[in-house]
């Protein structure tokens, strides 16, 4: 079984939409069976909290099914338990290494990578665009699925 988590730095916007989609992504493919998805956050800040509404909503409009999401911290056990820990941008790759170390193994990923860009997803916490941050995830989940 494939163990991928979604890292993002609240755990609120980018990531869970990114857990969300690939986990519809895997469903329709009939791959469900061979994967274990889930996110989290890199800081504090958001610990406990669900979904911010621009990231329900948007999922709601795309008819991606989504659970009742709580963010959460990710934990230096995350690191040796899961073998793909994708990060949506630059300054969580940075805040990661705070939390778990050095990434020994080659398991962080930036998002975006999948689909040949070297860019960050797109932050709807400062944009308060939630299309333009669904495009990316979309695109980046489709292409990472496509690899695996």
């Amino acid at each position: 079984m494939k163990k991928i988590l979604f890292i993002c730095h609240g755990n609120i916007c980018r990531s869970p939409m990114a857990e969300m989609v690939m986990k519809h992504l895997v469903k329709e493919a009939g791959r469900e069976s061979e994967f274990y998805i889930d996110s989290a956050a890199t800081d504090y800040d958001e610990i406990g909290n669900g979904m911010h509404r621009g990231t329900v909503k948007i999922l709601t409009e795309k008819n991606i099914p989504f659970t009742n999401h709580r963010a959460r911290l990710v934990t230096p056990d995350d690191y040796n338990d899961f073998d793909l820990l994708v990060i949506m941008d630059e300054e969580n790759e940075r805040h990661l290494k705070r939390r778990v170390g050095e990434d020994t193994e080659g398991k962080v990923h930036k998002l975006l990578e999948y689909c040949g860009l070297y860019r960050d997803v797109a932050d709807p916490w400062y944009t308060g665009n939630f299309t333009e941050t669904w495009n990316d995830v979309i695109s980046g989940c489709t292409a990472l699925l496509k690899t695996l």
